[in-house]
């Protein structure tokens, strides 16, 4: 019998291609914007805009009237509308010398310097500003919105409410207090602010959708839901209450309401919103209605025919839709504008790899290379593909530079430490997981293939410890699961633990073929040689021809008494793998004739000499 073959039974491009998942560049790369689940930041300016009443300030006492202070300040007011804040500054500050009590100017001045940033500034303002303001509310709710921006909640609140107490019937102050409060996580109170402010202004659109958003966090769905339907209501314009009430349609697994009310609200309010389009796309693509998002998709650029994140969707859409020139004709319509979109023709590039065109993949990677030259994925990409290509010492090349460029990334340690493998160089495969593992010691893959590597320099005790440290890291790890189990069993030592092993392996992936080949086999090892067998040719009905496969069946078959099966099984095994010395050597052993004599086994190695030739091209 030949040593482990585990490595192949783990197939080393799952880790290539399921754990760094080059394929998740589809449909999924551009961020679209969707309503978070957090409240809104407090403030009453974005409420105020979007249920059409006016800002606080527009409330606020008039300009001042000692005429050199009014020079000042309209002065300032230019400066403002030129949007040159640091004049703006200096002409209300010496328009505030000249009329030092003028609430209006302290809190222009708190104003102003919180958008420039300078929060301290505008506090010490906001101060002089509310200790002024005495019964004049809206100055109140403005300087509280400056305190909650400044972090300062606590005086925020004390502030909304003497506004409240000044003006109970003014709606603002309960609203932008209740979004503080939610922010806060105070919902239960949050919730009671905004009541009251809906109950001063009953058309209050925005005042049901926060309360929608304290249902939404709260897990009130129910109670979201109407409150978000009551916004619409009162303003079915009002674009943020049918995004979140999709939302949460969507968080219930009813993403044909939530399209539904897309539509409605393209049909009925605004047909020219690319917000709502993109929502759309993003939910077909969710449920992978292609097409649909593509007719989306055709209406957004009929609106912006330069937009670059439509375009790639589209690409991107063609290529997942296997229509590859679409998918390249459109990707490259874009880098004909765009020419250093470097995402883009990575993109290309992927595109060019699904359609087998690997030649001009890697003109794409290395057109991106040579835009810049420490693109970490672009040597990442064209390492991996060079890799399958089995171009290794090409990808030895990008792989390792792609690893000085980022030391803490783990897929750039694992793609090369695979490499050196597939070229055999297990020494050096041995330190470069080590190396990964340094900066990523909780990654299971790296310590899996780590014991890959040190099977193949016959360290079993270390194989042994890397397998178990990917299992304390994952203990459904079923790769390291099936690794183990079946090491055990081929050295013959702690049976029942090898059987244990397989069986979970098996029971996470019951139709993996290998997998339930390693159980038969500890199985067998076992003496269960009924057992063995049913597992065995069910492992064969899985992956179809494989050779350890068929070797493994010989075995049985030989224990059992049945050499004319064992000889036919092995005989098998040999047309698929001639290169088998050990299992040669058996056959001769056993009495069975020599099988290299055999025709079918001569032919089969005529056809591996024919396949590896130097001269026969890379698939």
């Amino acid at each position: 019998m030949k040593g482990p073959t585990c490595w192949r039974r783990t197939v080393s491009e799952r880790f290539l291609g399921a754990r760094w998942d080059r394929r998740a560049w589809t449909l999924l790369v551009i961020p679209w914007l969707v309503v978070s689940c957090g409240i809104v930041p407090q403030g009453g300016s974005a409420a105020n805009r979007a249920s059409g009443h006016p800002p606080a300030s527009a409330a606020t006492p008039a300009p001042p009237t000692d005429p050199s202070a009014y020079y000042h300040f309209m002065l300032g007011h230019q400066a403002e509308l030129a949007q040159d804040s640091e004049r703006a500054v200096g002409e209300y500050r010496s328009a505030l010398q000249s009329d030092p009590s003028s609430v209006f100017l302290k809190a222009r001045l708190a104003s102003l310097y919180f958008l420039m940033g300078e929060v301290a500034d505008a506090v010490r303002f906001a101060d002089q500003a509310a200790e002024a303001a005495g019964h004049q509310a809206p100055i109140l709710t403005q300087m509280a919105a400056i305190y909650a921006g400044a972090g300062q909640t606590q005086k925020a609140l004390v502030m909304y409410d003497r506004a409240i107490k000044q003006d109970p019937e003014m709606s603002e102050p309960h609203i932008s207090k209740g979004l503080l409060l939610a922010n806060q996580k105070r919902f239960d109170e949050a919730e009671l602010a905004f009541t009251e402010g809906i109950a001063r202004a009953k058309d209050s659109s925005v005042g049901y959708y926060y309360l929608g958003r304290v249902g939404v966090e709260s897990k009130r769905l129910d109670r979201a839901v109407a409150n978000f339907e009551r916004a619409i209501g009162v303003n079915p314009a009002f674009e943020p209450a049918y995004v979140a009430l999709a939302s949460v349609y969507e968080s219930q697994q009813e993403r044909g309401k939530a399209i539904a009310l897309y539509h409605k609200y393209l049909q009925a309010v605004n047909p020219r919103s690319k917000e709502i389009r993109q929502h759309l796309v993003r939910m077909h693509l969710g449920s992978k209605a292609y097409h649909e998002a593509l007719a989306e998709l055709d209406k957004i650029l009929e609106e912006d025919p330069d937009d670059l994140d439509a375009q790639l969707r589209m690409g991107l859409i063609y290529g997942e839709l296997k229509d590859y020139p679409k998918a390249i004709s459109s990707l490259n319509q874009i880098l004909t504008v765009r020419p250093d979109e470097l995402k883009v023709r990575d993109y290309l590039g992927l595109i060019y790899e699904e359609s087998k065109d690997h030649e001009s993949a890697i003109r794409a990677y290395e057109h991106n290379l040579k835009l810049q030259p420490n693109y970490f994925e672009g040597h990442m990409h064209l390492g991996f593909l060079l890799y399958r290509l089995k171009r290794f010492p090409d990808a030895v090349s990008h792989l390792t530079y792609a690893v000085k460029l980022s030391p803490k990334q783990a897929d750039a340690h694992l793609l090369l430490g695979l490499t050196y493998l597939q070229t055999e160089q297990y020494e050096t495969a041995s330190q470069t997981f080590e190396a990964g593992i340094l900066h990523n010691p909780g990654n299971p893959d790296l310590h899996f293939n780590l014991g890959t590597a040190y099977d193949k320099l016959n360290r079993f005790d270390d194989v042994v410890q890397a397998m178990e440290t990917v299992l304390r890291l994952d203990s459904k790890h079923a790769d390291a699961l099936n690794y183990l189990g079946y090491s055990y069993a081929e050295r013959g030592i702690k049976i029942e633990e090898a059987v244990l092993l397989t069986k979970r392996a098996v029971s996470l992936k019951p139709d993996n073929g290998y997998y339930v080949d390693s159980l038969g086999w500890a199985f067998f090892k076992m003496g269960l040689l009924d057992e063995a067998l049913a597992e065995i040719k069910r492992a064969g009905s899985l992956v179809g021809d494989d050779p350890v496969i068929f070797e493994h069946l010989g075995e049985i078959y030989l224990k059992q008494g049945l050499i004319k099966d064992a000889r036919e099984a092995w005989l098998r095994s040999l047309e698929l793998d001639p290169s088998n010395l050990k299992l040669i050597e058996r056959f001769r052993e056993r009495g069975m004739g020599d099988p290299t004599l055999e025709e079918r086994v001569r032919q089969a190695k005529r056809r591996v000499t024919e396949r590896t030739s130097p001269q026969q091209a890379i698939p």
